[in-house]
């Protein structure tokens, strides 16, 4: 079952609405590079950054701006997406381990992607991209329709204070614009290291009309071929649980 192409078009409409008002899922933060990671950005952004042409600020992407990421890959490849890598440590091995995809990857943070540049360089990957963008841009204006062949998304900004859970990145809203981005069968995977918006994550999840849950009526294993990085490890030491969830895009 599909929603109505008018209700679709009105949470994506409602997904830009609240971007442009700067209701964000992520802290702004300074740019600034060390002189470690400016070396490293100089050495590697020509190779694994994509360059996209801005709209309002340094995370944002002009709407108008059309990216061939046929050419941007060198090659025609089935897509996967990671939103916010962070330093790339699971992303790195994962696509490494995937060369057959394409992997693009949005990234808000700039020092973040100096991080992630030198674990590309370390894996020898060459099948990655890097965007520095918000998610909700990133997948609006760079990601083809039905286009995604799998989606990742591992410990987003948890937002935890009840006064700051507007910012989180997946509600009602996103889920339907990743929906109108995955192809039919796509799994969209997920993780988390908050109670809280793991159930957050069901309740969106599991009520949406174009996504069936890979494990219903609880949360998914753990997805072995995930890197337990120093942040989820982070994590497990102050007593927090892992949640993965893992959902398939329907027809």
């Amino acid at each position: 079952m599909s929603r109505p192409e008018s209700e679709s078009r009105s949470a994506l409409e409602l997904v830009e609405q609240k971007n442009r008002r700067g209701v964000v899922s992520f802290v702004r933060r300074s740019p600034r590079l060390t002189p470690q990671q400016q070396r490293l950005w100089d050495s590697y952004a020509d190779r694994w950054l994509l360059e996209v042409p801005r709209h309002h600020n340094s995370t944002s992407i002009d709407p108008d701006h059309d990216v061939d990421l046929t050419a941007a890959f060198g090659r025609q490849a089935p897509l996967i997406i990671e939103i916010g890598p962070g330093m790339g440590e699971s992303l790195a091995p994962m696509a490494a381990a995937r060369p057959d995809f394409n992997v693009l990857a949005f990234e808000v943070y700039r020092p973040a992607i100096a991080r992630i540049l030198a674990k590309l360089e370390k894996y020898e990957v060459e099948n990655v991209r890097v965007v520095q963008a918000n998610a909700v841009e990133g997948l609006r204006h760079l990601a083809p329709e039905a286009g995604i062949a799998e989606l990742w998304m591992f410990f987003p900004d948890p937002w935890h204070k009840s006064k700051h859970r507007k910012r989180r990145l997946l509600n009602h809203e996103f889920a339907e614009l990743v929906a109108s981005r995955l192809q039919p069968g796509a799994i969209w995977r997920l993780a988390t290291d908050w109670a809280d918006y793991a159930r957050q994550m069901r309740t969106v999840l599991d009520d949406h009309p174009g996504f069936e849950s890979l494990s219903p009526g609880s949360y998914a294993p753990r997805w072995a071929e995930r890197p337990v990085t120093k942040f989820e490890q982070r994590g497990i030491d102050e007593g927090r649980e892992i949640f993965d969830l893992s959902y398939r895009r329907t027809s």
